[in-house]
Formats: structure tokens, sequence, C-alpha cells
């Protein structure tokens, strides 16, 4: 009976030179408490940079985003800014001339009055001071002319001319040596040009509206 041969276990293996080469190392099934520790240390510190840079990433971006949106708004914001200072000031116009006229209805008499105390040593040595005025306040200020004359000591002849062609509560005084005049409708209209201008001459380049945004 032939005696069992043993199989060739080939446990040694050889490069090209015939040169033996080192077996791997068997990967370790059991490790220590303290080195999972370790590892598990080391994994979370890299887990938690690798996080972080990521927020941060996330954050240069949401900045950029917002500085990109900024920039696109600020141009509107100042269109908006500018239309709401014109509003104010058309507003503000308005109420004005609301104001003005209530003024000139219940004391349509006061400008001519105010305009006669202003020019009183112009026309003191006339002989005749001629009023032209809107027919609708011609006879009051016929009257308060004459009282405020008197006042002043003025001897000359006060003559009213009613003009269809005047506007409401205008009128001109005429004093030989000198002319005044008091529209108000071309009052008005000089102030709405003069704002006008400083708003387009302000244009865009206005200060900020909102207390604490000045750079």
């Amino acid at each position: 009976m032939s005696e069992a041969q043993e199989r060739f276990r080939f446990d040694t293996e050889f490069d090209g030179a015939g040169v033996v080469t080192p077996a791997a190392p068997r990967p370790r099934r059991l490790f220590p408490a303290e080195e999972v520790e370790l590892i598990r240390a080391r994994a979370y510190a890299d887990g938690e940079r690798a996080a972080l840079a990521g927020v941060a990433a996330q954050q240069a971006n949401a900045l950029s985003q917002i500085a990109a949106a900024c920039n696109q708004a600020l141009p509107r914001l100042a269109e908006v800014a500018h239309e709401h200072r014109e509003g104010s000031a058309a507003l503000a116009l308005a109420c004005a001339r609301a104001i003005a006229d209530a003024a000139l209805d219940k004391f349509p008499g006061a400008p001519a009055q105010a305009a006669l105390d202003s020019l009183a040593r112009e026309i003191e040595a006339q002989p005749r001071l001629v009023v032209t005025a809107d027919p609708a306040i011609a006879e009051t200020l016929r009257t308060t002319l004459e009282d405020a004359a008197r006042n002043l000591g003025f001897e000359g002849a006060i003559v009213v001319k009613p003009d269809g062609a005047f506007g409401p509560h205008a009128f001109t005084l005429d004093f030989g040596d000198g002319q005044a005049a008091y529209d108000p409708a071309a009052a008005a209209e000089r102030v709405t040009q003069a704002l006008h201008a400083a708003l387009a001459a302000e244009g865009l380049h206005a200060e900020p509206t909102i207390p604490g945004t000045e750079s």
C-alpha cells in the first residue's frame, strides 16, 4: 500500500529575481479600547474640520450673493428715495398753495397793505397811486389802501383799476417813480421751478434718508 502524499503548499512567494517576497501582514481583527477611542476622536476631528470648511464655504458664497443683491438694489433704492423726495416736495407745495389761497380769501387786502407799508417812503411824495388789480378784490383793495395811506400820512389820490387779465388776488402798484407787483400764482410757479431745479441738481446723489446710513 502506497504512502499518502502531502499536498504541496505555496507558502513562500518569489519575485522575478528569485527573491522571497514578504508575506502581507494580516489585518487586525481586535483593537484595544484606548486605540479605538483614539481612532474615533481623530475621525470626529476630521469630520468636524470638513464640516466647518463646508460651512465656511457656504457662508462665503452667501455673503457674495448678498453683496451682489445689494449692488443691484442700491441704485433702485436711490431712485425710490429720489421719487419720495419729489413726492414730498409736491405734497408740501400743494399744502402751501391751499393754505395761501385760504389766507388770501380771508384777508384779500393784506398783501396790498404790506406792500404799501414797505413802499411808504417811495410813495409819500407822489401825487397819485394807481392800483391795477383782479376785479374780485378791487373794491377791497381800495378800502384797505385808503385806510393804510391815511395812517401813513399819504395825501395823494389812490386810483384802483379792475383788470380781468389779472389772476386771482394779483395786483400792481404804480407810484410814478416805480412799480410793485404781486401775483400769487406766478410766485408759486417760481417756487415750484426753483424746487424742481434743486431736486434735479441733487439727482440720485442726495444724503441718505435713513439715519445712521451715512458712510
